[in-house]
């Protein structure tokens, strides 16, 4: 049935971690577990200087401030390879970043700075897909213009004083570019999930949540109250049952129906690289329904011949979305977050969002950025080079998929998502990737637990249209040496499409009455 649904392939697969790589990784983390558990015994008696906070002799017989155990992971993996982290940039987060220099002599406890730069680093870990981060264009000047007129802060919320004309010129563009009825702009992506979710649904309302959502909207679910459900990643079949059982078996003990049941998806899986198989929700969500709260925090202006997200790359219709959310913080080089959809569900986001009555707007410089830019992915600022941005971002990010597969990296996601994770796994080579990458000059994101699962840590390079293929050539150069060195070419070339992972018939219950 799904390929039906598909106006263009859709290709997704997953490859399996090695055996041996995944017991190899365990083993690593066994060691350092029992290592961490030596050291700890060491600090007790004195033997080694304990560098971590702890309560003060007369505080012993108080309830303890830190516990104990919960730090241990950051007292004696994370500690170890710190500096893969927090590097501070002292330059614009465009292509090429510049970066403080920093020394550690008490093995990552404290930092010091050398006083020296580091420059043109390639920068493979901002969220700069359309490449709007920069200091200098269109965009910078109107914003700078914005800033003289308005100033920098509105100092008060959308129902007091704090509407400004600009706050509705880019309502009236956002829902334009996203081709619903309307749209409200907030201040902050993270809060549009955490302070809207709640709006929209409470008790006795069912959420279904795709297991890899993002801590906003987690937050945001739970805060509501409503009863939550997990659905494994991008799986229609897990999906499907959830729905059938919710509307089989009703609300536990009263068995009454739910008020609303609300499936909560995103565009983009920003850890996961892969991409929403939004025409089966949308098919579901009809057959069932139920509701559909899209996050496009990744996708929009990503994704789509003309940057309109995960909607348009499928070539389906806005309306059949009922909440629109996304961010103004990847695509357009700016801050906040927007929910778009009919004018009704607006309007009463306007007065029930906590974000909109207790939150200050946004500060108008931004707003300037977010409409300057999205004319010009829109083409409406009388030249194509929106459009040329948009094609670019998905030439560089076929290329650069396309090229690691061939060295042998296990990638994971969708072959148009530019997100791209590579699989590390083992603990070691998380501090070593990062580190070695950063001696040739090029800044990675490298992630570990508890952002991804324990054994499944990995590098997570973000493309950009400001990435000309000669920096991709050299970033990729550097990598495939680096794969070499650390040994990170784990790939078998045995792709297993993402449906076929493991799938069993449990469900995780988060809040049940």
């Amino acid at each position: 049935i799904s390929n039906g649904l598909y106006k263009r392939p859709f290709n997704e697969a997953f490859e399996e971690t090695p055996m041996l790589v995944a017991v190899l990784t365990y083993v690593g983390y066994g060691v350092l577990t029992l290592f961490g558990y030596l050291r700890d015994f060491m600090r007790q008696w004195k033997i080694e200087k304990c560098q971590n906070a702890t309560e003060r002799e007369e505080q012993k017989d108080f309830v303890p401030l830190y516990q104990d155990f919960e730090n241990f992971y950051n007292r004696n993996l994370y500690m170890r390879i710190r500096d893969s982290w927090n590097r501070p940039i002292c330059s614009v987060p465009g292509a090429k970043v510049d970066m403080m220099e920093r020394v550690s002599h008490d093995y990552n406890w404290t930092f010091t700075y050398t006083g020296r730069v580091i420059k043109d680093i390639i920068n493979m870990g901002s969220y700069n897909y359309l490449g709007f981060a920069q200091k200098a264009g269109t965009c910078q000047q109107a914003a700078a213009k914005v800033l003289s007129q308005y100033g920098a802060g509105v100092c008060s919320t959308r129902q007091e004083m704090g509407n400004l004309d600009k706050h509705e010129e880019l309502e009236k563009l956002v829902a334009r570019f996203l081709g619903v009825e309307s749209a409200m702009a907030y201040g902050m992506g993270f809060a549009t999930n955490s302070m809207n979710i709640p709006a929209l649904v409470g008790k006795g309302c069912l959420i279904l949540s795709d297991e890899l959502n993002h801590a906003s909207l987690v937050l945001g679910a739970r805060l509501s109250g409503a009863t939550i459900r997990i659905f494994k990643h991008n799986n229609m079949q897990s999906l499907e049952k959830l729905l059938k059982d919710a509307i089989v078996h009703g609300q536990p003990r009263t068995r009454r129906p739910w008020k609303k049941i609300l499936i909560l998806v995103e565009g983009i899986y920003s850890m996961e690289g892969s991409i929403v198989r939004l025409p089966e929700v949308i098919a579901l969500k009809k057959k069932y329904k139920s509701y559909l709260y899209l996050d496009e925090a990744h996708s929009i202006g990503a994704l789509g011949p003309s940057g309109r997200g995960v909607v348009e790359y499928f070539g389906l219709s806005p309306e059949d979305v009922d909440v629109m959310m996304g961010t103004f913080t990847k695509s357009f080089g700016a801050a906040g977050g927007y929910i778009g959809g009919k004018k009704e569900l607006i309007d009463y986001l306007r007065t029930y969002s906590h974000s909109a009555v207790y939150a200050t707007s946004l500060s108008p410089p931004v707003v300037e950025q977010i409409i300057t830019s999205m004319k010009c992915i829109m083409g409406e600022d009388g030249t194509n080079v929106g459009k040329a941005r948009v094609q670019q971002l998905a030439e560089n990010t076929r290329y650069f998929r396309r090229r690691l597969k061939e060295m042998g990296f296990i990638i994971y996601g969708n072959e148009d998502s530019p997100v791209v994770p590579l699989m590390l796994y083992m603990p070691a080579k998380i501090g070593a990737f990062g580190r070695e990458m950063l001696k040739r000059n090029i800044g990675v994101v490298v992630v570990g637990f508890p952002a991804t699962p324990i054994i499944e840590s990995r590098a997570r390079f973000c493309l950009s249209a400001a990435h000309t293929k000669e920096m991709l050539d050299t970033a990729l150069k550097e990598i495939n040496e680096v794969g070499d060195l650390l040994q990170l070419k784990y790939s078998r070339h045995r792709l297993v499409p993402l449906l076929d992972r493991p799938f069993d018939e449990t469900t995780y219950e988060e809040t049940e009455d």
